[in-house]
């Protein structure tokens, strides 16, 4: 899967929308918060309630997979695109990072299916 198709994907969310916060940086957004850092070898998500969960991804994927710098320890991943993550893995992935920032947003800005 390539950036173009993953941030389409990422914008398919309910309330999720594109914001570059950082010069350069696309990130997708739900309510306030992050959920995808998307770049264009790489996509950063949330990949486990914390770095040990997180970690299982980079036992499954050495190659592919590292802990996000900086926000790594609360569970965040940097994932290579085009590489050994089949596109409906990566995809769930998106799915498990999106519904973990959802359920941390308080109920008032949580989007409505």
């Amino acid at each position: 899967m390539d950036e173009t198709k993953l941030l389409a994907y990422c914008l398919a969310k309910p309330g999720a929308w594109q914001d570059e916060p950082w010069e350069g940086d696309i990130v997708a957004k739900v309510g306030d918060k992050i959920f995808a850092f998307l770049g264009s070898t790489s996509v950063g998500l949330k990949c486990g309630r914390n770095r040990e969960e997180a970690d299982e991804l980079i036992r499954v994927y050495p190659q592919d997979v590292a802990a996000s710098a900086y926000i790594g320890r609360y569970g965040w991943n940097t994932v290579a695109l085009g590489g050994a993550i089949p596109g409906d893995e990566l995809t769930e992935l998106v799915d498990q990072s999106y519904d973990a920032v959802v359920s941390k947003l308080p109920k008032s800005k949580r989007p409505t299916v």
